[in-house]
């Protein structure tokens, strides 16, 4: 049983280091109290409908037992009964909610990178795909999006993608597709019917908080230029893209997204920090295995994970060496069965 007077008593108290003015500064205290602060609300709501249900309960108990007339009587037992079937569904989903949705834990943004791999202009159209699709995975999922840097290919397809997701559980989630994704279709520029292999890249870099990574001013040379592709004359005439060059490792990251100089230093630096910490994160993993993986946090950029075969109507994934039907649903953002199938394996 869940002690709603201990829950409301750590309410009480978050809500109190969150009036705190200081706070402001820690924020990934404050992030933390904040996540806190929703899950609990969502226990005391259902604590407040149990026990309005025990109030109707009583109130017809009453009614009862003043034996004013044998039709209240009959109706009042009867809502009795209804109302302690309720009480016990509500106190189920309490335990449930209590259990299973503790706030999660481990990174809760991740910066994906998408990019046109073997195939040409059809390579390109396939890496548009898959953005498309999982950024109706993150519809579905309520999470929120960023574009970070984009390079458009010609018929509306993308050479590249970087951008933000950012949400529950959303590296925990997404990990799973970092690698290469294979398609096999008739593209729509082909004349004679015939099937074309194509390919594109994914990585999933966990995104590091606040505190995770420093990165010093001195060790960054940032450059400015003028951007290119979609956004006409506005963009074309302002030194809006940065290109930031990161001394002590030699990385080079880029954002043109944003009209505004500023938001474009500040993607940059999400993306350069993303891949300080997976190249951290890979160094420490060769320490204490003795070999270097391909892949830490499901950001691998060589293995071929999937196939998506347009004339069967299928898509495998060679990892768990299984296929799903019905492709349009899924690259309309369906991808939860196949996550999921894909977490049971034992994948990790």
């Amino acid at each position: 049983m869940v002690d709603i007077t201990s829950i409301k008593k750590e309410y009480d108290d978050i809500l109190n280091q969150l009036s705190d003015p200081e706070l402001i500064s820690n924020f990934d205290k404050f992030e933390e109290l904040s996540k806190r602060k929703s899950f609990l609300e969502k226990i005391i709501e259902k604590g407040k409908e149990i026990e309005t249900i025990k109030n109707r309960i009583e109130e017809n108990k009453v009614m009862i037992s003043a034996n004013e007339s044998p039709d209240l009587t009959s109706l009042a037992e009867t809502e009795i009964a209804q109302f302690q079937e309720k009480e016990k569904l509500l106190e189920k989903e309490m335990e449930s909610l209590f259990k299973n949705n503790e706030p999660p834990s481990g990174p809760q943004a991740a910066i994906i990178e998408i990019r046109a791999g073997t195939g040409g202009q059809e390579a390109a159209l396939f890496a548009g795909d898959l953005f498309e699709m999982y950024s109706r995975y993150a519809q579905i999922k309520g999470w929120k999006q960023k574009v970070l840097d984009s390079r458009p290919s010609d018929l509306s397809g993308l050479k590249e993608i970087i951008f933000e997701l950012k949400g529950d559980d959303v590296f925990k989630k997404i990990k799973y597709e970092g690698g290469v994704h294979r398609v096999q279709r008739i593209p729509a520029t082909e004349k004679n019917g015939r099937i074309h292999t194509s390919t594109a890249s994914v990585a999933v870099l966990p995104k590091p908080k606040k505190t995770e990574i420093k990165i010093r001013p001195e060790d960054l040379k940032v450059d400015t230029y003028h951007s290119s592709g979609p956004g006409g004359q506005y963009v074309n005439k302002r030194m809006t893209a940065v290109r930031i060059t990161h001394l002590p490792t030699g990385m080079i990251v880029a954002s043109q997204s944003e009209r505004n100089m500023l938001q474009n230093k500040e993607n940059a630096l999400s993306i350069l920090e993303a891949r300080i910490l997976e190249k951290k994160l890979k160094e420490e993993e060769t320490k204490m295995s003795g070999k270097r993986k391909t892949q830490i946090g499901g950001a691998k950029r060589a293995e071929k994970i999937r196939t998506y075969n347009f004339p069967q109507d299928r898509i495998t994934d060679h990892r768990i060496k299984k296929s799903w039907h019905n492709l349009e649903k899924i690259l309309n953002g369906d991808l939860e069965e196949i996550i999921s199938d894909i977490q049971k394996s034992g994948l990790d």
